[in-house]
């Protein structure tokens, strides 16, 4: 396991790697990164430029897995109301809207083939949160990348949290992929998505075995969440959080905090980081981390899992289906729907044939 501050520059900023002494050498080893930093507010393109040094440095160490913290491309609007009352938008909030709007990636697009590149170039999978933006309405997603440069996919998180509904959209049951991969079986749920257990039972029937939890809840009661999430799933769990100041974001009047007597300084901290790495025994194997930019590494032996599921299997001997069971409706729910013209004209001519 191992911890250090972040930097922007070209120094390496882990001094060394500190392993999982004492681990089952019979079972396979994977080595992860969870990066704790902040995005380059309304600037994508230096916020891709941070990226790839970040994951430079975690490839550097041998990481074979680099998970960002939720919305990295993009960022998170702390502190924004959007102008938004009951009733009424304000112009200004409407233009703070446009701007985030513009801030956002096309999946796929640009953005997304630059990341691909990157994944393929430093031979990682990356796991990375982004604003997704599909025309005009904008969703909280997690996309996947392989070493070879593929991207996998994507998730929609399903259900935005408080004042988040108003600025991000919804996501459906197609958006909740798990990967089978060399590492294991990788798949994400954002922030507070982990604290819907139907949708975690929905991952854990997909086997999930590395479990992403990008997140930007920095609270101490989020530790208690991916412990449990360790232990129920039988799972690693690899929580990324950025740890953000208020200097991190534009200036005012250009962005302003809400809900605050007065502005913050420059130095105050938005979001305290508290990324970690943990195992299925529920073992702390790196982190919380509340002091700064950080990359969390350690590396995860899998026979964990095995040695995890043989006291509990949520979703196998420890289930009762005859009693309780969950469907998952993974099909797309589009708004708009449109049948085929033959479709069309065939449901045309059956109508003439009932009347006849």
């Amino acid at each position: 396991m191992a911890l250090a501050p972040a930097s922007s520059g070209g120094e390496s900023v882990i001094a060394d790697v500190e392993m999982n002494a004492g681990g089952d050498q019979g079972a396979a080893t994977v080595r992860v990164t969870v990066v704790q930093a902040s995005s380059v507010f309304y600037d994508t393109p230096a916020t891709l430029d941070k990226a790839e040094k970040l994951i430079a440095e975690a490839a550097g160490y041998g990481s074979q897995l680099v998970l960002f913290p939720e919305v990295f491309i993009g960022g998170y609007p702390h502190g924004s109301t959007f102008g938004l009352v009951v009733g009424n938008r304000t112009a200004k909030g409407k233009e703070d809207f446009r701007k985030y709007h513009a801030a956002a990636i096309d999946v796929p697009g640009p953005e997304v083939s630059r990341l691909a590149a990157l994944a393929g170039k430093y031979k990682v999978f990356l796991v990375i949160g982004v604003v997704e933006r599909a025309g005009y309405t904008l969703y909280n997603t997690v996309l996947t990348f392989d070493p070879l440069g593929k991207y996998l996919g994507k998730h929609r998180k399903l259900m935005p949290t408080a004042l988040e509904r108003v600025f991000w959209g919804c996501g459906d049951g197609s958006t909740i992929p798990v990967y089978d991969t060399p590492l294991g079986k990788i798949g994400a749920l954002i922030c507070w998505e982990s604290r819907m257990p139907l949708l975690r039972t929905a991952m854990y029937a997909k086997g999930v075995e590395i479990y992403c939890a990008p997140t930007v809840d920095g609270r101490t009661s989020w530790q208690a969440s991916m412990t449990h999430i360790a232990l129920e799933g039988g799972c690693f769990v690899l929580s990324a959080v950025p740890f953000t100041c208020r200097k991190n974001y534009p200036p005012p009047p250009e962005y302003t905090f809400g809900g605050l007597e007065e502005e913050p300084s420059p130095e105050s901290v938005v979001c305290s980081g508290g990324s970690v790495i943990i195992s299925p025994s529920g073992t702390v194997l790196a982190g919380p981390n509340y002091e700064g930019e950080a990359l969390l590494t350690a590396d995860l032996d899998l026979g964990e899992i095995v040695r995890a599921k043989f006291d509990f299997d949520v979703v196998g001997h420890y289930s009762r289906p005859e009693v309780l069971s969950l469907v998952v409706k993974t099909d797309p729910k589009p708004a708009v729907s449109f049948t085929s013209d033959a479709e069309k004209t065939f449901a045309g001519r059956s109508d003439d044939v009932l009347k006849t």
